[in-house]
């Protein structure tokens, strides 16, 4: 897979990634350790670089509030389209909808916001399989929960569960290396082999758009 470090910064998030610890001693070892940056490899143009165990490149994220900030592609090291992550118009509340590759039709999850200020425990949740409810209940939709994500993203510290109240997938502080600290910009991502990669790293980009620092209100 090819590299591309546009500069010293990347090169040294790619060095973090390649330094990879093994996967958490709880885990069943079927897990992929990746190294998060969240900065795009594109000249003026915010996103995400993710990085393998191996620092190889292996996402991108470059259209990051640069042009259409309502929808945002998740890409291969290439540049091919992964997922596609838009915000639903219309929505009282923060509501997102992830599609496969460039579709605008089927949404694979919608992801929603939390907003109910007597249960503060998840961030988030994502569900799939929505449908319209039928009577007195017409408006409203139905969806079945696939992922509950509770922690603290402002702190880089999440985990992301199944309906089995598995931890599927985690975003961790990454640890300094040769005591170079790489602050909040540099994280880990871990992915168990009940999430898809992919999945995972579009709820990591939906939780900062809805809890990053271009929010003034963050968890």
């Amino acid at each position: 897979m090819t590299k591309v470090y546009p500069n010293a910064a990347a090169s040294a998030a790619a060095a973090a990634a390649a330094e990879q610890k093994p996967c958490p001693s709880n885990s069943d070892g079927n897990c992929v350790m990746l190294t998060v940056w969240k900065k795009s490899l594109l000249l003026n143009c915010d996103g995400f670089t993710v990085f393998d165990g191996k620092g190889n490149l292996v996402f991108r994220v470059d259209n990051y509030y640069s042009g259409n900030k309502d929808e945002i592609t998740l890409m291969d090291a290439s540049g091919n389209s992964l997922l596609t992550i838009r915000r639903k118009r219309l929505s009282l509340s923060d509501k997102w909808l992830i599609y496969d590759g460039e579709s605008t039709i089927n949404p694979m999850l919608t992801v929603r916001k939390q907003v109910n200020l007597l249960n503060t425990k998840p961030l988030a949740y994502a569900s799939s399989g929505c449908s319209r409810g039928i009577g007195l209940n017409k408006n409203k939709s139905n969806c079945r929960a696939n992922y509950e994500i509770e922690g603290s993203y402002t702190q880089r510290c999440c985990s992301v569960y199944d309906t089995k109240r598995r931890r599927v997938a985690e975003i961790k502080r990454k640890e300094s290396v040769g005591g170079v600290s790489f602050g909040m910009d540099v994280f880990r991502l871990i992915v168990r082999s009940e999430i898809e990669s992919p999945v995972a790293m579009a709820l990591v980009i939906l939780l900062d758009q809805m809890f990053g620092s271009s929010k003034r209100f963050s968890i």
